[in-house]
This record gives structure tokens, C-alpha cells and sequence, in this order.
């Protein structure tokens, strides 16, 4: 698979770079663009600081950017957190999408969004405090609407970003769960 994978908030970390290396060693090819131009924040509100100055539709167009040069191959966007609430923009609007690996997050979802069975996976905390239960269950059925094919799991006592080994939230159990599965949902897509 061709996997176009987004960082989150806190910028290109070591962890974006190994979750890459580990899709490589699985046999996929992966780009990691850096959405934040160089910079890393070492917490989540000086992440969403310097996010809103660049403002969502700068992020955006650093993404399909980034993206394009690609998109005809037919991408599996992925993302972690912010990276995944881009990534399911960038999916639910290309209509080579061959699927979406969301870790730790969702993004709202355009009234007129749709595909054709775009397979969609999703591994999140449980709870998660930027995923809450009521907006996961409203996603779920807006992405069903949108004719995506979606799977959600849900990591008890994990924090939001627990697949991140530099983060206080990190829980290595769970890690190697979400991987486990991830794998195996992007063999499925080949």
C-alpha cells in the first residue's frame, strides 16, 4: 500500500518517523510530510497554539500538497490526532482513497461527503477527551451515511496519543494492540 501518514499537533516526532518504519517493514511505502514546517512542541496546547495561527485551511493546502504528487496511485491516508483529523478530510474528498487508518482522532465530516465503501479503521482511547462517546457514536453513523465501510476500537485506561513511546500517555500494550490490527487491516486493503 501507498500511506500518506500525518502527524500530529505536536509536530514530525521520533514516533511518526518509527510508525513509518514499522509500515516500511511491513512491505508498504510511506511519506510522512511535515505539515509544521520543522517545528515540535513539546505539549499539546503550544501544538494547537502554533496550529490555529497557520489556520485550517493553510493546513489543508499544506496536505493536499503533499499529497498530490501521490494521490494516483491511490493513497491509505492515515494520521495521528490533528494528522488523522486531515487525513479523513483528504480520504473522504479522493475519490483514489483506498482506505483511512485514523489513530487518536476524527474530524467533522462535509454534509456531502461520499465514497464507495472506503474502508476506514479507527483506534482510540476509551475515554478520550478530544473523542468523546457522543461525538464518536455521531461520527460513526455520518460515516456510515458517507458509504464508508468503518471499524472502531476503543483502548480502555489508554491515553489520547498512547501509541506515542515520548509521551505521558503511552501505553505499550495497547501500542502493540493498535499496530497488530492496523497491519492486518492494511494487508486487507492490498
Amino acid at each position: 500500500m501507498n500511506i500518506m501518514l500525518f502527524h500530529s499537533t505536536y509536530g514530525l516526532r521520533p514516533a511518526v518517523r518509527e510508525a513509518a518504519d514499522r509500515l516500511r517493514a511491513a512491505g508498504h511505502e510511506v511519506w510522512t510530510p511535515d505539515l509544521f514546517e520543522g517545528r515540535t512542541f513539546d505539549t499539546v496546547e503550544d501544538g494547537m497554539e502554533f496550529n490555529e495561527r497557520i489556520g485550517k485551511e493553510e493546513m489543508l493546502k499544506r496536505a493536499v500538497l503533499a499529497a498530490a504528487p501521490y494521490s494516483d496511485r491511490g493513497l491509505v491516508y492515515a494520521g495521528f490526532s490533528l494528522g488523522a483529523s486531515v487525513a479523513q478530510t483528504l480520504a473522504l474528498g479522493d475519490d483514489k482513497a483506498r482506505g483511512l487508518l485514523l489513530l487518536h482522532g476524527t474530524s467533522d465530516i462535509a454534509p456531502n461527503a461520499h465514497v464507495d465503501d472506503l474502508p476506514v479503521q479507527l483506534h482510540v482511547a476509551e475515554p478520550d477527551p478530544f473523542e468523546s462517546d457522543d461525538w464518536l457514536s455521531a461520527w460513526y453513523l455520518q460515516m456510515g451515511r458517507t458509504g464508508a465501510d468503518v471499524e472502531i476500537y476503543r483502548y480502555a485506561g489508554a491515553g489520547h496519543l498512547y501509541t506515542d513511546p515520548g509521551l505521558p500517555d503511552y501505553d505499550a500494550e495497547a501500542a502493540e494492540a493498535t499496530w497488530r490490527v492496523a497491519l492486518g487491516f492494511l494487508d486487507s486493503l492490498g
